[in-house]
């Protein structure tokens, strides 16, 4: 067994039960050391992987990374992801509307400018939602670091309706806020776009954007390619979007059949997408266009 992947996937089923280290010790019959020490890849017993499991009402399969691993809150997929982001070669992302890692720290504060506004408006549940923010901030900057140190190869596959979505809208658009704060959202989605832009025409090493013009995807998943593993992750959660109240299912598998099966259909839409100078022009007419409206 190797005990390093156990130990970042029961962190991230962890972050994804919403119970305190110390419960789970607790009711473990360990000490909260103990329980850290499995999470940094300590020996741990069959055992106690089977006794987590139930705790945590996962299959002792997807803790072992032999399952598929399902995430319904986004600090745990999100924590997840950075894990498999650590060693990835390469990233191959359909569907967006942006692609995070490569996001200005400008998005990151329009971002943190709509949770906070957001958190104020929880009333009784105000010290949650800022504790849940305060989680995804850090798995997120930490994830932000990771590249820029590593640098992985990095495809992504965006929409034309998806770019305008997102500048009609601006970062955080599901989130309740103020005019003010919404305008920011929109005014950084603007610099956003018009950065993908320049990438998409400048073709930085190891950094490619593709525009379908007039397809969308059905959704959102991203192919991780490592020296030992393949991953794919299969997201509906935004970077933007509230890291409480938020429904939906992530999933991570390493099953060849599903990775392949994604690849197949993210080849056929990069064959379709405009790229480079092309994509470039059809991005930049389009963001004329939504000024002009």
């Amino acid at each position: 067994m190797r005990f390093a992947d156990i130990g970042q996937q029961l962190r991230a089923f962890r972050l994804e039960s919403g119970m305190r280290a110390e419960e789970i010790a607790a009711r473990l019959g360990v000490s909260r050391a103990a329980l850290y020490r499995y999470e940094k890849g300590d020996v741990i017993k069959l055992d106690t992987i089977k006794r987590l499991a139930e705790l945590l009402k996962i299959s002792p399969l997807s803790l072992l990374g032999i399952g598929v691993e399902y995430y319904n809150r986004p600090v745990g997929y999100f924590e997840r992801l950075r894990q498999v982001e650590e060693t990835a070669e390469q990233i191959l992302q359909v569907d967006g509307p942006v692609c995070y890692l490569t996001t200005t720290d400008g998005y990151d504060a329009a971002l943190a400018e709509a949770w906070a506004e957001a958190a104020e408006m929880a009333g009784a549940e105000r010290a949650a939602v800022r504790a849940a923010i305060e989680q995804v901030t850090g798995i997120q900057a930490a994830r932000k670091r990771m590249y820029a140190m590593r640098r992985p190869g990095i495809i992504c596959i965006l929409s034309v309706s998806r770019l305008l979505a997102f500048l009609d809208s601006g970062i955080g658009c599901g989130i309740a806020s103020s005019e003010r704060v919404r305008r920011l959202g929109r005014q950084a989605a603007a610099v956003e776009v018009e950065r993908m832009a320049d990438l998409m025409e400048t073709e930085p090493m190891g950094l490619q954007f593709g525009v379908l013009p007039d397809s969308e995807p059905n959704g959102a998943f991203a192919v991780l390619r490592a020296r030992d593993r393949d991953s794919l992750t299969v997201n509906p959660f935004r970077p933007d979007g509230m890291p409480t109240g938020t429904i939906g299912v992530a999933m991570i598998t390493g099953a060849e059949e599903a990775v392949s099966a994604h690849q197949r259909a993210a080849e056929a839409l990069w064959r379709e997408a405009l790229k480079g100078a092309a994509a470039a022009a059809r991005v930049r007419q389009m963001m004329a266009q939504a000024r002009a409206a």
